[in-house]
């Protein structure tokens, strides 16, 4: 009886120990998945970056010690580290915290206990980075520190003193901001991949200037020896940048007023435009009058069409569309008629331009100019050729259309002369012109003349030069000054042919 009691005691006595022992360690694991449970569950990423087993504060560090490390940009052969701060960006780590303490607690205690019990791992999470960045900050960071520092600017062709041609400038470099914006945004929020290569594209050299291609024609002209006056006019056709200077014997004059110079034979366009605002698009009777003006420069074919358009007073209503577009120094003040039949003069014409006192070219009382004048009556019939726009039309609504200007460009197209402007551009270039020159009642020749709009694939102008010599004007000089400054203006918009 005694040895079963004991028997019975020491089973009760062994049954509490294990009791003890699971409520000890039923105790101690408790006490570990509270303390583990204050830490982030294994596997757990914060913006990339692993904090599984460890609680917020060694977490933060973590993060925030990866990404506010230096971006390393690579660019034009250099290396440069960016403060994320230097360009606006920042952590925001109080909500990614949150956010994983959320996560770490979604599950019950009791629950997650009794996983952990039977080593059932807690679920991980993967909170996505949340930050900031100032585009502002980080475009003028580029602007400032790496395109002002490492760009490399493109040089402009230069001309080359003495000769017509220019040197070729030097492309450039170019940083690709755009593009890099998004690259180093990428760096900024990776945890990782925290270099950036930058990409750039190559600069076209620019064309010289307008002021040196003025000082590189002034020279052609001084280099020519040239002891005359000559009054020149370009125009851009692309962006209505002008030229605009007259030289007396090499010494600079105002052209404010122009200079007043002998039309003679340029004054034929200002003829052509009037017959079609006052007559309409020219008949073929009058087509061949229009096609023997500018082919043969016939001066009883212009006088014809200023009859068309009145027998008596056509030169004074010529002058009158002139002066309807502000083109206030140019006239004709009568018939052409021939020097054994002189026609009378119409009327006497006081202008700005020949009212100057300081140089005097002995112009024609007949018919007068300046370059300005006729260069920009050209400018207004190329404008309203392409554009059926432009001064012409609204001086004329109605009267004028985008096919009468362009048909007025296929006559001048027609001076076939060959030299002067003609000569200085290549073989098969689009322009439309008429020269001119007229002997005096001794037939020494003192003016000569071209004027015309050149097409050429770099870019349309719009050159008129008129020059005069009080002894004579020698063609085997003048002639290959016209030739030169026209070469040197067509290299100027066409850098690429050469």
């Amino acid at each position: 009886m005694r040895t079963r009691n004991t028997s019975s005691i020491i089973l009760r006595f062994i049954s509490l120990i294990f009791v003890v022992a699971a409520v000890a360690l039923t105790l101690f694991q408790l006490v570990n998945y509270s303390r583990e449970r204050n830490n982030y569950p294994a596997g757990m990423t914060i913006g990339g970056i692993a904090v599984g087993g460890v609680n917020a504060q060694i977490a933060s560090e973590r993060v925030l010690q990866v990404y506010t490390q230096p971006v390393e940009i690579q660019y034009a052969g250099e290396s440069i580290h960016i403060s994320p701060a230097q360009v606006g960006f920042s952590v925001d780590i109080e909500s990614m915290l949150a956010a994983a303490d959320l996560a770490r607690t979604t599950s019950s205690f009791w629950g997650g206990f009794w996983d952990n019990l039977w080593n059932r791992p807690r679920p991980a999470s993967a909170i996505p980075l949340r930050a900031s960045l100032e585009d502002e900050q980080l475009l003028a960071y580029l602007e400032t520190e790496i395109a002002a520092r490492y760009d490399l600017p493109a040089s402009a062709a230069q001309p080359i003193a003495g000769s017509v041609n220019f040197e070729t400038g030097e492309s450039g470099r170019e940083l690709n901001i755009n593009r890099a914006l998004t690259l180093i945004e990428d760096a900024l929020n990776s945890p990782s991949n925290r270099v950036v290569s930058l990409s750039y594209q190559r600069t076209a050299p620019a064309r010289p200037t307008m002021e040196n291609l003025e000082i590189l024609l002034k020279q052609i002209i001084d280099l020519s020896g040239f002891d005359g006056v000559i009054n020149f006019y370009l125009s851009d056709l692309q962006n209505a940048q002008e030229i605009h200077f007259s030289l007396d014997n090499g010494e600079e004059l105002s052209v404010d007023p122009d200079v007043a110079i002998t039309a003679s034979s340029t004054i034929k366009i200002p003829i052509m435009l009037s017959n079609i605002i006052h007559r309409g698009t020219p008949d073929k009777k009058t087509a061949g009058y229009m096609e023997d003006v500018f082919q043969q420069s016939d001066n009883a074919a212009a006088d014809i069409l200023m009859t068309q358009i009145n027998a008596f007073q056509g030169p004074i209503i010529v002058t009158e569309d002139l002066q309807a577009l502000g083109l206030e120094n140019t006239f004709m003040a009568g018939f052409f008629c021939n020097p054994t039949n002189p026609c009378p003069l119409l009327k006497r014409y006081s202008t700005p331009a020949n009212q100057r006192t300081d140089v005097y070219t002995n112009p024609d009382d007949y018919n007068q100019t300046t370059s300005s004048d006729i260069g920009m009556l050209l400018t207004d019939i190329y404008q309203c050729s392409e554009t059926g726009g432009g001064a012409l039309v609204a001086a004329f609504p109605n009267q004028i259309s985008q096919a009468d200007c362009k048909l007025m460009i296929e006559y001048m197209e027609q001076d076939k002369f060959g030299s002067l402007i003609q000569a200085g551009l290549p073989d098969g270039t689009k322009v439309a012109h008429k020269h001119g020159f007229i002997p005096d009642r001794f037939g020494v020749v003192h003016d000569i003349s071209d004027v015309g709009i050149i097409y050429t694939p770099g870019g349309d102008f719009v050159l008129a030069i008129y020059t005069y010599h009080p002894v004579q004007g020698i063609w085997g000089e003048v002639n290959p000054l016209f030739v030169e400054l026209t070469q040197a203006i067509y290299n100027y918009f066409n850098l690429s042919d050469f």
